[in-house]
């Protein structure tokens, strides 16, 4: 977050109920601190549980619509959309605030991913009312690729962990963006 990103997203598939609170909780003192926004993977009662500031949501986690209801219009809502824009369009409908597609390349931390095209980032640009977020394999050297094609967020995960520079690399990315760091990109 020194870096500059905007959106941190927590995501814990362990099924440990407790120790997920805590952490997220954590995350939630940290995101505050930094002026970044906590979005809370799969999981509508943790996010409204630390007052996160939203959810994101695979397609079979969750209803949207329910989702959007129980988290109210003040929350972010999130939406994968894999390679579809059906989906996509049907997420904008249910009441998501940003859509994802992906992965857009080859992601170590989901090999078997479906890949999705760049042209769903120019067609959502045109066709939806809401911002399109670029997940899988995204690193330095591809996402100018990605945002310009019509990406408005990038969720990254390896390309920066692993960097020697954590903080340096996430700068990198925020330059990225032709109009500079801003809240609407991670």
């Amino acid at each position: 977050m020194r870096g500059g990103v905007r959106i941190l997203q927590y995501r814990d598939k362990s099924g440990d109920a407790q120790r997920q609170s805590r952490i997220a909780r954590e995350l939630r003192a940290q995101c505050t601190q930094f002026g970044a926004s906590l979005i809370i993977n799969d999981n509508v009662p943790l996010a409204i549980a630390v007052d996160a500031d939203g959810v994101h949501l695979g397609a079979t986690d969750g209803d949207l619509a329910a989702a959007r209801a129980a988290l109210g219009a003040d929350r972010i809502l999130g939406a994968s959309c894999y390679a579809s824009f059906d989906l996509a369009v049907a997420a904008a409908k249910a009441g998501a605030d940003y859509v994802a597609f992906g992965a857009v390349f080859a992601s170590p931390t989901k090999p078997f991913a479906v890949r999705a095209d760049l042209a769903l980032f120019e067609r959502c640009r045109k066709e939806l009312s809401i911002p399109a977020c670029a997940i899988g394999g995204i690193t330095l050297t591809n996402a100018p690729a990605v945002v310009a094609a019509g990406a408005d967020l990038l969720a990254v995960i390896t390309d920066l962990f692993e960097a020697a520079d954590i903080e340096g690399r996430a700068r990198d990315f925020q330059a990225i963006f032709p109009e500079g760091p801003s809240r609407e990109h991670s």
